[in-house]
């Protein structure tokens, strides 16, 4: 057999190992057949998305509203605009802002879809007017800039644009849903211990910078042992002035003190709470705090959630190429964002235990600059909500070095 003959059989031998192969559906589908495939998954996906779409447009038809009604709330005076379904302005009037007075007229009003601001009267008459049928959405001022950016802004226009913006899309408002009743009752009992903690705060270092500016220093305590530690060592001359204030300290910490025995009570009524102090650094307050404060677990569809949500992730102003490294966004309740960053401060400190948590908060200090420490810090804040939000919906038992343990024993198998 010649050189030539066997290079005019090798094509025939390929071609026919190939199609034998095809017969045997061994030969995987060329890229150009597996991009088709995809485009038509692609496809259908979209049409189930559209039909589903058009049956709840067809369902919202069906609950159409009789008025579109924005409520620009205010300490005394609230007022209103009413449009109808052709997004004409029917009426525009300033109300109370009183339960008997909203009730008078809301109740008189047949049912509609409401949008209010959230504040401080939001919650309570959010609830007021659904109990009267109406639908309402609360809106995240922050996010609306049609108002807040707006050059002729007032109460009147602030009412009209709620209005339109509601009629126009609902989804442009970025409504936020309010805790419960329940909650937001025991919450109180927090947010008024808070309170107390921080007027405390707030005289103790008022007494010591009075007592340093006369050449003296009170000595250091903890905040529990001041009146007791101090009391002996206000200078005489100083004594007349600042008695006063150590009363209050003194009063203010057996009152704090009350308030503790609350928060053990509450603590006890949520059984939850449990799963959450597994954590070293987590106590009763701070997992009271954060059950009333998340409220349902299941609002979150991934535990990574809890981190925006309590403003414990960068802001974002990326444009092109520019993506610059902002702060925070500091949105969410501020109560609970510094009590999981006093969590994170003890993680990171002297008596902290040795933990997942507490080695990648060391790993990012380690890395220096100018603020290293306090990003460390926030990092573990948020690494700490996430992972009881995960305790709480999973109730497992905690590990504290469960990540290094996996790390360590997958190095082995790769070493094996």
């Amino acid at each position: 057999m010649t050189h030539s003959e066997v290079q005019e059989r090798k094509p025939t031998v390929k071609k026919n190992n190939r199609q034998g192969r095809e017969k045997a559906g061994v030969v995987k589908p060329c890229k150009q057949t597996q991009q088709q495939e995809r485009a038509e998954r692609r496809a259908e996906a979209l049409l189930r998305k559209l039909e589903a779409n058009a049956a709840r447009v067809v369902e919202t038809r069906q609950e159409a509203p009789a008025y579109y009604i924005g409520v620009d709330v205010g300490d005394r005076k609230s007022h209103f605009c009413m449009l109808n379904a052709a997004g004409k302005v029917v009426i525009e009037e300033s109300v109370a802002t009183t339960r008997e007075a909203l009730t008078a007229y809301f109740s008189q009003v047949k049912r509609s879809w409401m949008v209010l601001e959230v504040g401080t009267h939001s919650a309570w008459i959010s609830e007021l007017l659904e109990g009267l049928g109406h639908r309402v959405v609360v809106a995240n001022a922050r996010k609306v800039r049609a108002i807040y950016g707006n050059r002729r802004k007032n109460d009147r226009v602030d009412a009209r644009t709620l209005a339109r913006l509601l009629r126009v899309d609902e989804e442009l408002l970025h409504g936020i849903r309010h805790r419960g009743a329940a909650a937001r009752q025991s919450l109180t009992v927090l947010r008024a211990r808070d309170a107390m903690v921080q007027v405390r705060s707030k005289l103790i270092n008022s007494m010591r910078g009075l007592v340093k500016s006369h050449g003296r220093r009170l000595p250091a305590c903890s905040v529990e042992s001041f009146v007791g530690k101090v009391r002996d060592a206000i200078p005489e001359s100083l004594k007349g002035a600042l008695a006063p204030m150590l009363e209050q300290i003194e009063s203010l910490t057996l009152s704090i003190r009350k308030y503790d025995r609350s928060v053990t009570v509450l603590a006890k009524k949520h059984k939850e709470t449990g799963s959450l102090r597994q954590v070293k650094g987590v106590g009763e307050l701070i997992s009271v705090a954060y059950v009333l404060t998340v409220e349902d677990p299941g609002r979150f569809r991934k535990s990574r959630e809890v981190g925006p949500y309590l403003g414990m992730v960068p802001r974002q102003d990326d444009s092109g190429d520019s993506s610059p490294q902002l702060r925070i966004t500091k949105t969410g309740d501020r109560m609970l964002r510094r009590l999981m960053v006093t969590a994170a401060q003890y993680i990171l400190g002297h008596h902290g235990e040795d933990c997942d948590l507490r080695r990648y908060g060391l790993r990012i200090a380690a890395r220096g600059g100018k603020n290293g420490k306090k990003r460390a810090v926030v990092a573990v804040a948020r690494k700490l909500a996430v992972l009881l939000h995960r305790l709480w919906v999973t109730g497992e038992e905690y590990e504290p070095l469960r990540n290094s343990r996996q790390e360590q024993s997958q190095g082995r198998q790769a070493a094996a």
